[in-house]
């Protein structure tokens, strides 16, 4: 499994425990309402900063990991996207110019 699919793995858990957390806090301030125990409105604010709370927890788990990722690639002195495309590109252009001499080279024997 790559490193970009682990990431995506878990990013769809910790999304899929948002949903399932705000389908538990719809379900159980609805539950407290019927029962009298609080208000709609209360049910609705409460709901509301549970989610957004939610939320903010779930971002921050992903910028944990992205940091993690990172720190764990830099660990293995894997170079980037930019830099393997700079490198590719300097390959290319040796190759142009070794192909070059060997033509140029190749007229001169004849």
């Amino acid at each position: 499994m790559s490193v970009l699919e682990m990431i995506r793995n878990s990013l769809l858990a910790s999304l899929g425990a948002a949903v399932v957390t705000k389908e538990k806090v719809e379900e159980a301030t609805r539950r407290w309402v019927d029962e009298g125990k609080i208000s709609r409105d209360e049910a609705e604010r409460l709901a509301q900063d549970l989610v957004e709370s939610g939320r903010h927890q779930l971002e921050d788990i992903q910028e944990k990991i992205s940091e993690t990722v990172r720190k764990g690639l830099d660990n293995f002195d894997i170079g980037s996207k930019k830099e393997f495309k700079e490198l590719q590109a300097r390959v290319e252009d040796l190759e142009k110019q070794l192909a070059m001499r060997e033509e140029a080279s190749g007229k001169e024997q004849e």
